[in-house]
């Protein structure tokens, strides 16, 4: 939320205003490399050569002796969105959770710009920058929408209505709403409240888990089309999501995980032309 012009910070120039605002074209210069192990496909976008912003690099890790994760890596550069899609049990929120310190890795590590937080706990993780927001029980349900937003603004030490108003103009039935329990709003309206209240820290990166489920088709698309908001305020956006046709509609990198490694990764527009990955895990 920080470095943005007067007005509403979500509604800038940057790019295209429609919903293919960050897919990337397989034409014009991207670079494909197949991996050495598991067929993965690696794909450059034009724009996007260099260090990533938020790395997971080569993780291993899981619960107990079992490891969930072996050699992943996940990657996004500032202001894109990346997703990661797969089957049930992929390894997907796992990994997820592995780069927000919410699980010890026993190999690999987590970096944000250079520096390397895979030591750091979830709350120093907040502190650089980091906002994670889970799937279930994401918003505090006998608190008003508003007080769930100021809580999302505790560790701040400054001014935050300003922020506050933003997240109104994001959201705007959260305006509406302000008074009310978030308990009584709608599943759709509960995820907007989380993502606001995750904005509320001003992050460099926004971790989102399965934002969309349970949530109708028309919820579905207008939180994607906010996502997409988001990301053009230069925010890190990095989601597992289950409406895998959908997400990866705007992302901007894509990461299929199958029994927790890499099994493809590319823009979103060369996922959704591979037909390997349309016919696995798209439905065809």
């Amino acid at each position: 939320m920080s470095g943005t012009t007067d007005g509403n910070p979500w509604q800038d120039n940057r790019g295209n205003k429609d919903r293919s605002i960050t897919k990337s074209s397989t034409a014009g210069g991207v670079e494909m490399a197949h991996a050495e192990a598991g067929g993965a496909v690696r794909a450059v976008a034009p724009g996007t050569a260099g260090s990533a912003f938020l790395a997971g690099e080569r993780m291993t890790g899981g619960y107990g002796a079992a490891d969930i994760l072996t050699d992943c890596t996940i990657e996004a550069h500032a202001g894109e969105i990346a997703v990661i899609v797969g089957p049930n049990g992929a390894g997907k929120s796992t990994a997820m959770k592995a780069i927000f310190g919410m699980l010890k890795l026993r190999g690999g590590r987590v970096r944000i710009g250079d520096e390397d937080i895979t030591a750091l706990s979830p709350q120093a993780r907040v502190g650089k920058g980091m906002a994670f927001v889970p799937q279930t029980n994401n918003v505090f349900p006998s608190m008003s929408v508003e007080e769930n937003l100021e809580m999302g603004a505790f560790l701040r030490q400054d001014d935050f209505r300003g922020t506050m108003e933003q997240v109104f103009e994001l959201f705007p039935v959260l305006k509406e709403k302000r008074r009310q329990a978030a308990g009584e709003l709608s599943g759709g309206q509960r995820q907007q409240v989380a993502v606001g209240r995750a904005l509320m820290t001003e992050p460099k990166v926004l971790m989102l888990d399965e934002p969309t489920a349970g949530v109708s088709p028309i919820v579905m698309d207008e939180l994607f089309d906010r996502i997409v908001e988001v990301a053009r305020t230069g925010i890190t956006i990095l989601m597992v999501e289950q409406n895998a046709r959908q997400a990866l509609e705007i992302a901007d990198r894509g990461y299929v995980l199958v029994q927790g490694r890499n099994a493809y990764t590319g823009t979103g527009a060369e996922l959704l032309a591979n037909p390997e990955v349309r016919r696995t895990f798209l439905g065809g």
